[in-house]
């Protein structure tokens, strides 16, 4: 017992100040990059990482709009988890009978998920996971969780961030996207693997532009 306290202390301990200088810090790497990298060597594919850092001021609201609209609408007002949207995403399961299942991650869980944390729907990962989002909201606030969500999330095989994607799906900077490109890239993140933005199928076109329909009403004002 003592070991296992002095284990849960230096966990502990770690996590905050790694949450910490992570506040002022951009992360160089993260858990899912290595990750992929490892899957594609087992696989004798080498994917790399595409990646390039910006700073919120420099991504185009309607990106910062239509991800706030497709991944959690209600981003400026939960405290990381969102019970209301937990509820549904419960109810709905129960009546698909397992054929369906519908997600309540918010976007303060998928940061703490992409920077920190492994693949896997394993309740202690998740126990985790729900830890780090908490200390986000304690030591980085609502700008800073979306700054570096953005850079980090998984936007297809080896890209990560909005600047690589954008470059990638449309050959702009981030900071220059369209709110029918932006709506596009949102549209692809739940599976970013197997959808494309470029070249988009009938759903995720349907799926963007209904996200650019929505987003046109998302205040961005919190983030000043």
């Amino acid at each position: 017992m003592r070991w296992v306290l002095r284990a849960l202390l230096g966990f502990v301990a770690m996590s905050v100040l790694a949450v910490a200088l992570l506040r002022f810090v951009d992360p160089p790497l993260t858990p899912l990059m290595l990750i992929r990298l490892g899957q594609g060597a087992l696989h004798g594919e080498w994917v790399g990482i595409d990646r390039d850092w910006v700073d919120l001021e420099d991504v185009s609201p309607a990106l910062l709009r239509s991800v706030i609209t497709a991944e959690d609408a209600r981003f400026f007002t939960h405290n990381g988890v969102d019970f209301a949207e937990l509820e549904r995403a419960r109810d709905y399961n129960e009546r698909q009978h397992g054929k369906r299942v519908r997600g309540a991650s918010t976007i303060t869980m998928q940061c703490a998920r992409s920077t920190f944390l492994w693949t896997g729907r394993t309740y202690v990962r998740k126990g985790i996971e729900v830890y780090f989002t908490a200390l986000l909201e304690l030591l980085w606030g609502k700008r800073r969780i979306l700054e570096v969500y953005v850079n980090v999330v998984e936007w297809g095989d080896g890209v990560y961030g909005v600047e690589a994607a954008a470059q990638r799906s449309f050959g702009v900077a981030a900071a220059k996207l369209s709110p029918q490109q932006a709506a596009l890239l949102a549209a692809v993140l739940p599976s970013p693997r197997r959808w494309s933005a470029a070249a988009p199928s009938t759903y995720v076109r349907g799926r963007a532009a209904r996200i650019a329909a929505r987003a046109r009403q998302v205040d961005l004002r919190p983030l000043e």
